[in-house]
């Protein structure tokens, strides 16, 4: 016991005499300030409106996101199907998963380390044999003193939790194109039954110019122009089929399947959910994307931390117990023939500037993300304003082709009777069907881009899954 006592005598007096050249070791390495980080605002020196420029009139509440802006099960299955099956997401799945190891490995540098050590060697010099074995623990814990290790651990929490936001950002992300490719293939599908429709429709004129042609009330001219209209709507439908087969390859992939053509869908949902635009101040607590920056503030301002500990010496302590003997299973003995233990304390006095240069380079990193950070916010600010000027003007241009198709409709079915009278060229009916069919797929086009943009702005809003 009185040795024990001794020995820790010894240590204490040993870790006291390190800590009294501390200050001699601190004043030859010159010590730089900690830089003082200021948190970040929400973007910088730009004033925040308190309302969005492109708001208009209040819509119906949706409370929750994506998948209930929509009441239609074929587009939630696939929505699902992309959630489980997308590569991507599993990808940025996988990167969440390795924070979590890297965020222990962080971790164990504050713990102390155990390595056990087994040796057995054998020697012939002259015509002695010599054998020996040694068996040991060795301890190993560096001291924490300045927080530097601490500062480590915080700065990879953060890595880990803009990580997380990462996720759920690529999460909602996969979610909104999946709804996009699917409204996608509903308009392709639609703009392909819309020429096949077309066809039918020049195919009937052109029979009609031929008997007109045949009986002798019309010339070859009046033929050829019926002609050109159906095949040009023959190879539009060729098109149009393309058109329809890669929308539908798009939305397989997504979903992690093969990309064949086999999806389908016919028709769209209700539009009547509206989705209310909110304080812009707002934004910035639902966004995923704009909390991982933030957070990658917070890990580049931890690591400024670890670099400027960097200047500080470091306390590390180290013990050994073991023993040595010639014959192996004396070893298991558990009595410690061999010992030690030493603390040390370290300091870089002269290294040609480089721990200077690295906490500059930290410093700037820090700058970066911080830029970074109001980069986001602003072009946050920026979709937002755009999904809600678009879903205003989209809507008004939606009404106008409604009623611009009601009145090609109207004239097309006026210029059909009169030219079955004789009172009508044929050109100018085919130019009547042509305005009425372009009508309708600009319609088609206009419904399509709103279904689109209503995902966009639930996504920019931060509405969530």
């Amino acid at each position: 016991m009185r040795y024990k006592c001794l020995m820790m005598k010894r240590s204490y007096l040993t870790f006291s005499s390190l800590l009294g050249i501390t200050g001699i070791l601190a004043s030859c390495a010159k010590i730089p300030n900690e830089p003082m980080a200021k948190a970040p605002q929400a973007a910088g020196e730009v004033v925040i409106p308190i309302k969005f420029d492109q708001t208009q009139a209040p819509t119906p509440e949706v409370t929750k996101g994506l998948l209930s802006l929509f009441s239609d099960a074929q587009l939630k299955r696939y929505v699902n199907l992309a959630l489980r099956n997308n590569p991507d997401l599993r990808a940025s799945l996988a990167r969440l998963e390795e924070a979590d190891f890297n965020t222990g490995v962080a971790y164990a540098a504050e713990r102390p380390t155990i390595t056990g050590n087994v040796s057995a060697s054998r020697a012939r010099t002259g015509g002695d044999n010599a054998k020996a074995g040694s068996a040991s623990l060795d301890a190993a814990w560096e001291l924490d003193v300045w927080g530097r290790i601490r500062a480590g651990v915080v700065a990879t929490q953060r890595d880990r939790a803009a990580l997380a936001g990462d996720f759920a950002a690529a999460k909602e992300s996969v979610a909104a194109q999946t709804m996009q490719a699917y409204f996608s293939l509903v308009a392709r599908e639609k703009l392909l039954g819309l020429s096949e429709r077309r066809l039918v429709s020049f195919e009937e004129t052109e029979a009609l110019v031929n008997r007109r042609f045949e009986a002798g009330t019309g010339d070859l001219s009046e033929v050829s122009l019926a002609l050109t209209d159906v095949e040009n709507t023959r190879a539009e439908i060729e098109g149009r089929k393309n058109d329809r087969d890669q929308a539908a390859r798009q939305l397989k992939l997504l979903t992690g399947s093969y990309p064949d053509a086999r999806f389908s869908a016919k028709a769209y949902p209700s539009l009547e959910r509206g989705v209310p635009a909110g304080v812009p101040s707002k934004v910035m607590l639902k966004r995923p994307d704009i909390y991982a920056a933030y957070q990658r503030i917070l890990a580049a301002d931890s690591r400024v931390t670890v670099t400027h500990r960097d200047f500080y010496p470091d306390f590390s302590l180290t013990a050994s117990a073991g023993r040595q003997s010639s014959t192996l299973r004396n070893l298991a003995d558990s009595n410690f023939s061999v010992w030690s233990i030493l603390a040390r304390l370290s300091a870089p006095l002269i290294d040609g500037g480089e721990r200077s240069a690295e906490l500059g380079a930290a410093n700037a990193r820090a700058k970066q993300a911080l830029s970074n950070y109001r980069s986001v916010v602003l072009t946050a600010f920026q979709e937002v304003e755009n999904a809600l000027g678009s879903e205003y003007y989209l809507k008004n241009q939606q009404v106008s082709f409604e009623k611009a198709l009601k009145a090609a409709k109207q004239a097309e079915a006026q210029t059909q009777r009169n030219y079955e009278s004789g009172l009508a060229e044929v050109l100018t009916l085919l130019d009547a069907k042509r305005r009425s069919f372009s009508a309708e797929e600009a319609l088609i086009n206009t419904e399509a881009a709103r279904f689109d943009n209503r995902v966009s702005l639930a996504l920019v809003l931060g509405k969530g899954l």
